[in-house]
């Protein structure tokens, strides 16, 4: 297809597109003539990703420039593309040596220690962990770590989902991509999944109309407080 299918297709305006090429983010189209090239889907499923990882991600073309890479060095294991991907996902922040950080740092190795997770606390997620962790505890919260077992164990369930995800793909290059899809569009999906279960769960403890308890029938509590 033209570069002006391509477009129309995607979604993507074709300035943005050659942007893409320029940055090496999507691959050159099959030159034609001197200044025609067509594209295929390849291009197509590249845009579509790139634009996920953009709009829904929130990752810069930087990051994802480096994820791209990643996943298209052939000899680079799955694991390796993982860590590349997982490590664009976390978010830069102010650095403290303080009393709370000192605990945060201790607390997620401790975590990591006795979960036998095959990681340390340098990894940039262990490191997003202690500065939350820090965060909280300089709020008053640090008791927020007597949670997080309990968070470990979620988070362990959907990371072997995840990659039980990727692991149904048959082509290795489906795999790699299950990959990225998997790290940063299903941190999106994750995080929309505990919103809404936080909505729920507080509706439960804290809504104030007991009489809507789970099983009741609206009309018939309307009828008992008319009696």
């Amino acid at each position: 297809m033209r570069i002006g299918e391509l477009s129309r297709k995607t979604g993507v305006p074709v300035p943005t597109i050659k942007y893409y090429v320029r940055e090496g983010l999507l691959p050159t189209g099959e030159l034609t003539s001197r200044n025609q090239a067509t594209y295929g889907e390849v291009h197509e499923r590249r845009l579509r990703l790139i634009r996920a990882l953009l709009d829904v991600g929130g990752m810069k073309v930087a990051e994802i420039a480096d994820v791209l890479a990643a996943l298209d060095d052939p000899e680079r294991p799955l694991h390796k593309v993982l860590g590349a991907t997982a490590d664009r996902l976390g978010h830069a922040d102010i650095e403290h040596d303080d009393a709370e950080a000192a605990f945060a740092q201790a607390a997620v190795a401790d975590l990591l220690s006795r979960r036998g997770w095959r990681t340390h606390g340098a990894n940039p997620a262990a490191v997003d962990l202690s500065r939350a962790l820090a965060a909280m505890a300089r709020l008053g919260h640090g008791a927020f770590v007597e949670v997080l077992d309990d968070y470990a164990e979620a988070a362990e369930r959907v990371a072997r989902a995840d990659l039980g995800y990727v692991d149904r793909c048959v082509a290795l290059e489906d795999m790699v991509e299950g990959v990225v899809v998997g790290t940063v569009l299903g941190e999106a999906v994750f995080s929309a999944l505990r919103r809404l279960a936080h909505v729920d769960a507080s509706a439960k403890l804290y809504g104030t109309d007991r009489s809507q308890e789970a099983g009741d029938d609206p009309s018939r509590s309307q009828v008992n407080r008319a009696r």
